[in-house]
């Protein structure tokens, strides 16, 4: 993958990078391409996927914040 392919995913909201994670999945699944395109492919695959994990880990946590927060309020 290009720097601007990498820059170009970083960019990317959860939902984006989900779909286009799904449509990368179902374009291998099809098969039929050449080991180059298909390595390509698996590489964009697998930087959607690092985005995807990035947004969950960030969201995990602020909601385990927010329960931090409110749990400390709670213990008084």
């Amino acid at each position: 993958m290009t720097e601007s392919e990498v820059a170009e995913i970083a960019t990317f909201g959860y939902e984006r990078a989900r779909d286009e994670l799904v449509n990368v999945v179902k374009m291998l699944e099809q098969g039929g391409m050449d080991l180059d395109d298909s390595l390509a492919l698996w590489e964009r695959g697998e930087a959607l996927a690092a985005r995807c994990e990035d947004h969950l880990a960030g969201a995990r946590r602020r909601v385990e914040d927010a329960l931090a927060r409110h749990g400390d309020g709670d213990r008084e």
